[in-house]
């Protein structure tokens, strides 16, 4: 790729805002191994799911602490968005929505039965290697391959996700991962990122959506141009995207419509990306959201 030197240096300042949460500067981890710098903690019996909600102003974040966007703007155990019949006992610790690589807790309990009985898919348990795999395996961003930071605090997990480039290490998103069901075996689910130079904040976490679905949030940076997805569990292609739109500045706003087709009462998950710079994806924001029926 030909970087295009004073945007590259414009772009870089602006990833540095990731970067330094991200506490970059360690060896970089294997492609799907736990990251470097990684802080762990006892896990909590019966403790309260954590998240602070969206701010009004998705831009102007503390970078140390950013608001996720898969942590839902209510009470714990009351999911926002419009609800769905039956939609609610599929949630994540009450309240956030399963996004990958689970869609059911009759699946993650599967993959207990299984891991106890003869070591199935032991990646399950690293929140790191669950990260990596959402995003190369999920999301399709492939580049995307070191975890540069681990942050465990009992029941939750949040993990820096980036890679090497000419200009240095870069921080693409902060991945929020919650273990999903019971027992110290309980394996990790991504519910969401924690956003901060580019936002999604509409469609509003775990609202019910139909086609064609608004999408839209903030961005700061410069000559940005955003590919916004739909991505449902099972499937390697989307099921709507919409490209490219053109977006910068400092807060700016941005929005867009997207086109799918999905299963009504299905968990999906809308994804946000942006690059060109230094590399084909250089940062992106994710949200959860149901499909309504008709």
């Amino acid at each position: 790729m030909t970087l295009r030197t004073g945007r590259a240096a414009a772009l870089l300042a602006v990833l540095a805002v990731l970067g330094a949460a991200a506490g970059c500067g360690g060896a970089p981890s294997g492609g799907t191994a736990t990251a470097t710098g990684t802080a762990t903690a006892t896990r909590p019996t019966g403790g309260t799911p954590s998240g602070t909600p969206p701010s009004a102003s998705p831009g102007a974040r503390s970078p140390a602490a950013p608001s996720p966007t898969g942590s839902p703007a209510v009470s714990p155990g009351r999911p926002s968005g419009t609800p769905v019949p039956g939609g609610g006992d599929r949630l994540v610790a009450g309240r956030y929505q399963p996004l990958w690589p689970f869609s059911t807790p009759d699946e993650a309990r599967a993959w207990q039965r299984a891991y106890r009985s003869g070591g199935h898919q032991p990646w399950h348990l690293d929140p790191a290697a669950t990260a990596l795999r959402f995003t190369s395996d999920h999301l399709g961003f492939r580049d995307l391959d070191r975890a540069v930071s681990t942050r465990v605090e009992g029941d939750h997990a949040r993990v820096h996700v980036g890679q090497d480039t000419q200009e240095g290490r870069l921080v693409a998103a902060v991945v929020h991962l919650v273990r999903y069901g019971s027992g110290d075996d309980a394996p990790w689910e991504v519910v969401g990122t924690d956003d901060t130079t580019l936002t999604l904040t509409v469609p509003r976490y775990g609202a019910a959506v139909r086609s064609p679905v608004k999408v839209g949030g903030r961005i700061t940076g410069v000559d940005e141009s955003i590919r916004v997805e739909v991505r449902r569990p099972g499937s390697a292609a989307p099921a709507g995207e919409r490209c490219c739109l053109p977006a910068g500045g400092e807060r700016e706003p941005w929005s867009t419509s997207v086109t799918f087709r999905a299963v009504p009462g299905t968990t999906v998950t809308v994804v946000a990306s942006t690059g060109g710079h230094v590399a084909d994806v250089e940062r992106f924001a994710v949200t959860g959201v149901t499909v309504a029926g008709p």
